[in-house]
C-alpha cells in the first residue's frame, strides 16, 4: 500500500467516525447550536460536504474551480457560511447522503490523480497528499465541534499525528495572518501521542520547545479549546507566543474558543 492509499484510509477512517456522531440524530438533533456561532449540527456536515466537493472539483475541473475562487474573493467574509446556509437548508436525509456520497468521489478523485500533481486551492497549490491531510484535519475539527454540541466525547487516535503536523508546519502562517514576523528559527515540539508514543517536529536543539499531550495541540491549533484549558507548554517567550496564536487552518484568525469550552 502506498503512502497516498494509506492516507486516504485514514481521511475514510475520520469521516466514518464523524458520520457515526450524525447518523442516528432525529430533526431537532441536526438543528443542535455548536460552539461556531450560527452554525447548528447540520451546518458542520453541510461544510464539510460542500469543501469536500470544491476539493474534488480542484482535481478534476480546475476552470471550474477558478470560477468558484473568484466568487470567494468577491465575497471574502461570506462564501464559507453561504455554503454552509444552503446545505443546511436540506433535509438532514439528503445533506448526509450529499456528503457521503462526496467524501467518497473526493478519496476516489486524490487515489486517480497523478504523481506530482498539484491541486489549485484557495491558497497555494496542494499535493494530493496536502489536500487529504488538510481534509483529515478539517473533518476532525468539525467533528470536534459537533462532539461537543452533543455533549459526545471522541477517542483519540493516531490520526491526529496529520493535525498536529498541519499546526506546527502552519507556525508561519499563523504570524503572517496576522501581520505579524515569524521567529526565524525553527522551533522544536514534543507531544505525547494517545497510546504513549511521543511525536516529535523541529531540530531536537532548538531553543523554542513546545511539549505536551497532543489531543490539545490538535484541538489548540484548531482553536476548539482554549490554551488555558490544554495540558500543553511552552518553552521560550516566542514558543509562548506561538501558542497563543497557533491556527492550522487557512484564512482570516478565528476568534477560538474562551477558557472552558464556550464560543468567543
Amino acid at each position: 500500500m502506498s503512502d497516498t492509499e494509506a492516507l486516504l484510509g485514514e481521511l475514510r477512517a475520520e469521516g466514518d467516525e464523524v458520520d457515526g456522531l450524525v447518523a442516528g440524530l432525529d430533526d431537532p438533533g441536526w438543528r443542535t447550536p455548536t460552539p461556531a456561532p450560527g452554525w447548528t449540527v447540520a451546518h458542520q456536515i453541510a461544510h464539510l460536504a460542500w469543501t469536500d466537493e470544491r476539493a474534488a472539483q480542484a482535481a478534476l475541473d480546475p476552470e471550474g474551480f477558478a470560477a468558484e475562487v473568484r466568487k470567494a474573493r468577491a465575497a471574502p467574509d461570506g462564501f464559507v457560511d453561504e455554503g454552509a446556509e444552503q446545505g443546511a437548508a436540506l433535509p438532514p436525509a439528503e445533506l448526509l447522503r450529499r456528503w457521503r456520497e462526496g467524501r467518497e468521489w473526493l478519496c476516489r478523485t486524490l487515489a486517480e490523480a497523478p504523481p506530482g500533481a498539484r491541486l489549485p486551492w484557495y491558497g497555494p497549490p496542494m499535493s494530493v497528499k496536502s489536500m487529504a491531510t488538510g481534509r483529515l484535519m478539517e473533518t476532525w475539527a468539525h467533528g470536534q465541534d459537533i462532539a461537543d454540541a452533543l455533549g459526545m466525547t471522541r477517542v483519540p487516535t493516531a490520526r491526529l499525528r496529520h493535525v498536529a503536523r498541519i499546526g506546527v508546519r502552519a507556525r508561519g502562517y499563523a504570524y503572517a495572518a496576522r501581520g505579524m514576523e515569524p521567529p526565524a528559527e525553527e522551533f522544536r515540539v514534543e507531544l505525547t501521542a494517545p497510546d504513549g508514543e511521543v511525536w516529535t517536529f523541529g531540530p531536537e536543539d532548538a531553543a523554542q520547545r513546545v511539549t505536551g499531550d497532543a489531543l490539545g495541540f490538535c484541538l489548540l491549533v484548531t482553536q476548539r479549546a482554549h490554551r488555558a484549558d490544554v495540558a500543553v507548554t511552552a518553552h521560550g517567550p516566542d514558543a509562548d507566543r506561538w501558542l497563543d496564536i497557533a491556527q492550522a487552518f487557512a484564512g482570516p484568525p478565528g476568534k477560538g474558543r474562551l477558557p472552558g469550552g464556550d464560543a468567543a
